[in-house]
């Protein structure tokens, strides 16, 4: 079963220890710069949750998330007020056994409890040639909106949404 734990001493350095694969590398940032950034964002007075992912005892992975602004001069409404999931990534060893799906629906019920305050959105966001991030994010309902996030596609999960029938 998939949870998340909070980062401490106790497993700071097993997180920052966790790779993807090499191919992936180029999309992912290191999980010590991640710290590093929300270190910095809370301290801003802004909101960024990382986390440690395990499924069951054994740790497989990391994500971070956030709301609100995260830094950028000309970020949009939809980056201002709603959720992001601003890091996701599961150690290379661990990926291709359904973890990421069952971590992505934890993570989307975390923030289902809005820990931040209420929201109607979770944002992500990919580089157009991840391709791999593109479908995994689209077949689980994120939809690419037309807004950029610096060099990066932004896709939208509507949260409110879920059991309506239009």
């Amino acid at each position: 079963m998939i949870r998340f734990e909070e980062i401490t001493n106790k497993n700071i350095w097993k997180v920052c220890a966790l790779e993807p694969f090499e191919e992936q590398k180029d999309f992912v940032a290191d999980n010590i710069q991640s710290l590093a950034e929300a270190y910095a964002t809370r301290n801003e007075g802004n909101n960024a949750l990382p986390l440690a992912v395990y499924n069951d005892d054994v740790l497989i992975g990391f994500i971070m998330i956030g709301k609100g602004t995260v830094g950028n001069e000309d970020e949009s409404d939809l980056i201002k007020e709603n959720y992001c999931l601003w890091r996701f990534m599961i150690d290379k060893q661990f990926q291709n056994q359904g973890l990421g799906k069952q971590t992505l629906d934890a993570a989307i019920a975390l923030i289902r409890t809005f820990p931040f305050g209420e929201s109607e959105k979770v944002w992500l966001s990919y580089e157009p040639e991840n391709t791999r991030a593109r479908d995994i994010y689209g077949k689980y309902g994120f939809l690419e909106n037309g807004e950029m996030c610096g060099n990066e596609i932004v896709a939208v999960y509507e949260l409110l949404d879920e059991n309506c029938d239009d």
